[in-house]
């Protein structure tokens, strides 16, 4: 597994580099082929923060921990992403065993900030897709919405987690 780590406001010890190549190594067992994985540590005043990204067959698996002490944060968000894999390979072989989108459990819903601000800009390469993959990448990363480019229509749509479990789609009209 090629793991890459950065360190934000702190220096990334070999102990430390040392504690997320173990870590995140043990990921390597769901995998066929060799991953790659970003990890970004973060300490903010007392706020120890580990961010993890990993491609994985066109979807991306990522988790986010936070808390006082570095180790923790690493091991905390190791757990969230061996849970992200689970459900990802257990989506695949439902996908591939019944064929429908809509055999699927919803997900939680996700709790609104009370005053919700613009906090952070991303970017992202835009990939086409069926709705269904949409979906699925949407439940993956963990978000209520996912902008894709639609394989069928070729053109920019959202799909969207709606209040009552299930899914809809924005579609531009020019």
């Amino acid at each position: 597994m090629n793991i890459n780590v950065r360190g934000k406001n702190v220096q990334v010890t070999p102990a430390l580099k040392d504690h997320v190549d173990r870590r995140i190594g043990k990921l390597g067992r769901f995998f066929d082929t060799d991953q790659e994985a970003q990890v970004t540590l973060t300490v903010e005043k007392d706020r120890h923060k580990v961010e993890v990204t990993m491609p994985l067959n066109g979807y991306l698996l990522r988790g986010e921990e936070e808390t006082g002490d570095m180790y923790a944060s690493i091991d905390m968000v190791i757990d969230k992403l061996e849970k992200q894999v689970e459900k990802y390979k257990t989506r695949v072989s439902r996908k591939i065993r019944d064929a429908s989108i809509r055999e699927m459990p919803p997900l939680s819903e996700i709790a609104e900030e009370e005053e919700p601000q613009l906090v952070r800009t991303k970017r992202f390469a835009l990939k086409p897709m069926p709705v269904e993959e949409a979906i699925m990448q949407m439940n993956l990363i963990g978000h209520s919405f996912f902008v894709f480019s639609n394989a069928d229509t070729e053109e920019v749509n959202v799909v969207y987690k709606r209040k009552d479990g299930n899914y809809g789609l924005i579609e531009p009209e020019f």
